[in-house]
């Protein structure tokens, strides 16, 4: 079967974003606290000119100032397991050739996603995406549709040396986001970016005077973004921030970047002062990793500032502090876990699929027993917390690259890991309403 990726999808984007995601575990600020859990739209305005001067500089408390009524979790005869989306994060999925696209998708339905997603990557200069790009997300889109699934496509600079440096610039980006939709009319959502609290993908982070101007012009690249797509279909949701769960809020670190607590804060800061009268975004994204693959997704920080799953009342509270009073929702405002892994072992008879990793973190992972576990642990916090609509798992498959990410449910060689059955369980269980009950 060929597995060769589309061009310009995430093979690339999300290799590197895996490959870098090990890194920045180990170096950012934030480790887990012991701490455990249980378990009729308005017509956009069109944003012009630079982006508003940047914020004061960046906020680092860990704890929100203020306090959000939390929304109600979903009852015991609740239709939410029929709503919430449950998705694979793949651009192995977008191959050239549309009958091998179609058994890949085809796999990915049998696991028990019923939504794909892949990437388009756009280069400085272009306002459109290029034949190979659509070429695999056009066979995508055929296949999920073949299948009843839905599909998402990340928007998305790269690496930061491909960030966008200035208004010109951020408007290219959103007209490619605008003549991507058009293109791929089946396209249910765009995420736009990717982790722009971190240097690997967004620079600057910070001006001279330690100020947030990472935020700043993420908020003018979101905005026409939201434009542009709503122009080219009111139907299609835009989707931000896809924000890293960790940063440092140091700007003269090793590597500057920006917790999720900050970037959140600020963002909402430079919305605010630019006067704009419509959204920047229809759901918040947030990739909710945990800093180990043996650390269970239950884990809470409240002393910190990172945000993963069992952090959602932190995450609320904060797009509440930042949104509040604004035409953008904020409390309300749904939540997708675009991301999230846990990363198994590659065992030594199936290596032979494998390359070699050169990072201390290469082969760390957990049993598939123990991945099933945490993704059925997962699925029950995103399943009750009521404005959470969606858990995206990176990916179906593992990538063969030790120094990327073996969170799939099937080994690189595509035959099925242990913890497939348990995960196939654990969501027709949510389907059914019978995966968790939700304290009330």
């Amino acid at each position: 079967m060929a597995v060769l990726a589309a061009a310009g999808a995430l093979a690339a984007v999300i290799i590197s974003s895996g490959g870098d995601k090990k890194s920045q575990l180990a170096t950012t600020s934030g480790s887990p606290a012991p701490t455990t859990t249980a378990q009729g739209t308005t017509t956009p305005a069109t944003t012009a000119g630079a982006p508003p001067p940047p914020p004061p500089t960046t906020t680092t408390s860990p704890v929100p100032a203020t306090t959000s009524k939390l929304p109600p979790p979903p009852g015991p005869h609740s239709a939410r397991g029929k709503e919430f989306t449950v998705a694979s994060v793949d651009d192995s999925l977008a191959q050239q050739d549309a009958h091998a696209a179609r058994l890949l998708v085809g796999v990915s339905r049998r696991a028990g996603f019923d939504a794909v997603v892949v990437s388009a990557q756009w280069k400085r200069g272009r306002t459109r995406p290029d034949a190979a790009t659509l070429r695999g997300i056009w066979n995508v889109a055929r296949a999920t549709k073949a299948n009843h699934m839905r599909l998402f496509v990340v928007a998305w600079n790269g690496l930061a040396r491909n960030t966008p440096r200035d208004a010109a610039e951020r408007g290219q980006f959103a007209d490619f986001a605008g003549a991507l939709v058009k293109a791929v009319p089946s396209v249910h959502g765009v995420i736009i970016g990717n982790e722009p609290n971190l240097n690997t993908f967004w620079m600057p982070q910070f001006g001279r005077d330690g100020s947030d101007v990472g935020a700043s012009a993420y908020e003018d690249l979101l905005a026409r973004s939201y434009d542009a797509i709503k122009n080219a279909s009111h139907n299609v949701e835009v989707i931000g921030v896809g924000l890293s769960p960790r940063g440092a809020d140091n700007p003269r670190g090793i590597r500057p970047t920006h917790s999720p607590t900050a970037f959140i804060r600020d963002l909402g800061k430079v919305y605010r002062a630019s006067g704009r009268e419509a959204p920047l975004m229809d759901a918040f994204a947030i990739h909710p990793y945990m800093l180990s693959p043996k650390t269970p997704p239950t884990v809470a920080h409240p002393k910190t500032t990172q945000i993963t799953l069992a952090d959602y009342p932190k995450l609320v509270t904060l797009l509440d502090e930042a949104f509040r009073g604004t035409p953008q929702r904020g409390r309300t405002l749904p939540i997708i876990y675009t991301e999230f892994g846990v990363q198994t072992v590659v065992p030594a008879g199936k290596m032979f699929a494998y390359q070699a990793g050169t990072t201390p973190t290469a082969e760390e992972g957990v049993s598939a027993a123990t991945q099933a576990a945490y993704y059925r642990q997962a699925l029950a916090l995103a399943y009750c917390q009521s404005t959470v609509r969606g858990l995206f798992v990176f990916h179906t498959f593992d990538e063969s690259s030790l120094n990327g990410w073996q969170s799939g449910l099937y080994y690189a060689d595509r035959t099925a890991k242990p913890s497939l059955r348990g995960f196939q369980r654990a969501v027709a269980d949510l389907r059914h309403a019978k995966l968790t009950t939700c304290p009330r």
